[in-house]
């Protein structure tokens, strides 16, 4: 039999894990290319080299083409491409991820599909955000009237340290421009915020689909897990951008981003949290898999590629 053709794929325990990557790489108006185990990027001001395996997200906004070659690294090297639009506020598409095993998108179905462990994770995660309060018997009722209030509070802490006279929330989302600086502000910080938790659930093997608290979208689980970090880093980060004068928003707010990103360590905490939040305690679900295994009905799981025929009399 001929060999596979091609290079083949790197062992996971080669690679580096996303939580000791980089946050994200965006680029706009460019060309992405390969260059051995380096991403190139390349314009009008030239051309820089990027290892593939220390970026998180490769986030690719309008007037970027990307060759066949730069893919296959990226794919390889478990590094997540995701397709953004203007002002990198519209997400289009992303890549494959770092996982190769279906134990988190497994846990994360089931608890989707069991209403009482969907709402004791979904208590769970508001926990985190009130450190200082029992949500233990609290309804999701209870729990979104306090995050309503909560955000509110954010919004408002952020515009006073700042200075700035506060209304509201508004944007449209057809129209970027539309918004006043602060708006568009928040539109970029919370883009970014999003395509970088969307990198590390796509990462560890999760489904951006299946949301405990959101629901109903191809992310819904993107935004539960994003809104444990936004009033920490999303929403501090565009108030500051919107009054330091800024001529160009959405630039200095993903720049200011990914500095705060790196500064709180948040790939690394969103790895932690959201495999704290989907093992509920059980530890072999943090063991590495990268095997295939056959589902057993009454032992769970048994290892693939083993011939079981010995084990019942087949009367043909």
């Amino acid at each position: 039999m001929k060999p596979i053709p091609g290079t083949p794929p790197a062992r996971v325990s080669e690679l580096s894990r996303i939580g000791d990557r980089l946050s994200f790489v965006y680029t706009e108006r460019s060309t992405i290319h390969r260059d051995a185990n380096a991403v190139t990027v390349t314009d009008q001001r030239g051309v820089i080299h990027v290892p593939a395996a220390t970026i998180g997200a490769l986030v690719l906004g309008p007037g970027t083409r990307v060759t066949h070659q730069a893919m296959m690294l990226l794919a390889d090297s478990g590094s997540t491409a995701v397709w953004v639009g203007e002002q990198g506020v519209r997400y289009y598409a992303h890549g494959r991820g770092l996982s190769r095993s279906s134990r988190w998108i497994e846990a994360q179905a089931a608890i989707v599909s069991n209403r009482n462990r969907r709402l004791a994770v979904a208590r769970d995660m508001y926990g985190r955000r009130f450190p200082d309060e029992d949500v233990t018997g609290a309804t999701m009722q209870q729990l979104r009237g306090r995050e309503g209030a909560r955000v509110k509070r954010a919004y408002r802490s952020a515009a006073d340290a700042v200075g700035l006279d506060w209304s509201k929330r508004t944007y449209d989302s057809a129209d970027f421009s539309s918004g006043d600086p602060v708006n568009q502000a928040l539109s970029a910080a919370t883009a970014c915020l999003y395509g970088v938790v969307h990198a590390v659930v796509v990462a560890l093997g999760c489904s951006p689909a299946l949301g405990v608290v959101h629901t109903g979208h191809e992310r819904s689980f993107v935004f539960d897990v994003a809104d444990l970090y936004k009033t920490d880093s999303a929403i501090p980060v565009a108030f500051r951008i919107a009054t330091s004068a800024s001529a160009d928003i959405p630039g200095d707010t993903r720049r200011a981003m990914r500095d705060e990103i790196h500064r709180q360590r948040l790939l690394q905490r969103c790895v932690q949290d959201i495999q704290s939040l989907l093992a509920e305690g059980d530890s072999s679900l943090v063991e590495d898999w990268d095997v295939i295994y056959l589902w057993d009905g009454s032992a769970g799981r048994v290892a693939g590629g083993t011939d079981y025929a010995a084990e019942v009399d087949v009367p043909w």
